[in-house]
């Protein structure tokens, strides 16, 4: 039988019913191993799981494993930040700087967490009090639009004004999301110490962010990481080059 004509042939099911709750520590669901079929776990530093589809992607012979946060349940955000909140602490934040748009979901909730008032929201909807010479074009894995940019409100630069920030997203993938925001903070008075991410997602994105600002990529930290897939057989397997942990495919984190 062909492989097309095969339900589910290409491993990939809807999204529904994951990221609602994280695979304990010594569940066998979170040891799966290559060829992955319809989700990956990728590994929390306290050892539990998280599940996260595959989504192949346009060229149809790879694929990523995705996260969006405002449709996870409360408890899997909460145990993300709970990974992220540290990370952003121990890279001396004064503020948080939130991506959108699901880097949203988890900036706030940083920024609560390290005892901040607020956070400082960037956004892709101009206003029109905004200015051209506060935004930087952007696109992404999953939004391929080149024609969005990334916006700062001019009322939030007095909040930046000589203080340390780190940039919270809610996954790295090919770089280009934050390397926008990086280029537009660098502009401004203050200082980029950290890139906290829920996911590192391959590791393109380093290459992107060294290319403009050397050292940058030594700033990213994440809660989980997951590789890029390729192809084959039986589902989808870690594409060689794509991740950092040879041992299992995880990504170190």
């Amino acid at each position: 039988m062909a492989l097309s004509s095969v339900p589910d042939a290409d491993f990939i099911r809807p999204t529904t019913s994951f990221w609602q709750d994280l695979i304990p520590v010594g569940d066998p669901k979170g040891d799966l191993t290559p060829p992955f079929r319809y989700g990956y776990p990728a590994k929390l530093p306290d050892g539990r799981a998280l599940l996260l589809p595959l989504r192949k992607l346009p060229d149809g012979t790879r694929a990523a494993a995705s996260l969006i946060a405002n449709q996870a349940a409360f408890s899997v955000v909460d145990a993300l930040v709970d990974v992220m909140a540290p990370l952003a602490s121990e890279r001396g934040a004064e503020h948080i700087v939130g991506l959108p748009t699901l880097g949203l979901a988890f900036a706030p909730l940083i920024a609560q967490r390290l005892g901040h008032p607020n956070f400082i929201p960037m956004g892709y909807s101009r206003k029109f009090w905004y200015e051209d010479n506060l935004s930087e074009p952007v696109h992404s894995i999953t939004s391929p639009d080149k024609t969005k940019r990334l916006f700062l409100d001019p009322s939030m630069l007095p909040r930046l004004a000589g203080l340390r920030v780190v940039i919270v997203d809610d996954a790295i993938s090919s770089g280009s999301t934050i390397l926008s925001a990086f280029t537009l903070l660098s502009k401004l008075d203050c200082e980029v110490v950290g890139i906290v991410v829920a996911m590192r997602q391959g590791l393109v994105w380093k290459s992107a962010l060294e290319a403009k600002f050397p050292g940058s990529s030594d700033l990213v930290a994440g809660a989980i990481s997951a590789p890029l897939f390729e192809r084959v057989t039986d589902g989808w397997s870690p594409l060689k080059g794509s991740f950092e942990d040879t041992a299992n495919g995880s990504g170190a984190h």
